[in-house]
């Protein structure tokens, strides 16, 4: 068993995940791991957990978000 970094859960199924730069992380759940790891949107603040979109150094959830800040260049995908 392995405890989990973001609610402390000692949890016989937890996972780990292993980033590019060698981090290892251990959770219990994948919203805890989304907790953890997601990144964050620059306008709304919601968590990123699709594709999202970038542009100019920030994370946005949906085109609106990243048009709101001033990247009109993006667009959802329907």
């Amino acid at each position: 068993m392995a405890i989990c970094e973001v609610c402390g859960n000692d949890y016989s199924l937890s996972f780990e995940v292993h980033t590019v730069d060698g981090s290892v992380h251990t959770f219990d759940s994948i919203e805890c791991a989304a907790h953890k790891m997601a990144p964050v949107c620059d306008n709304c603040g919601c968590k990123v957990l699709g594709h999202g979109h970038q542009a100019g150094g920030q994370f946005f959830c949906c085109a609106h978000c990243a048009r709101a800040q001033g990247h009109g260049e993006l667009a959802d995908s329907a």
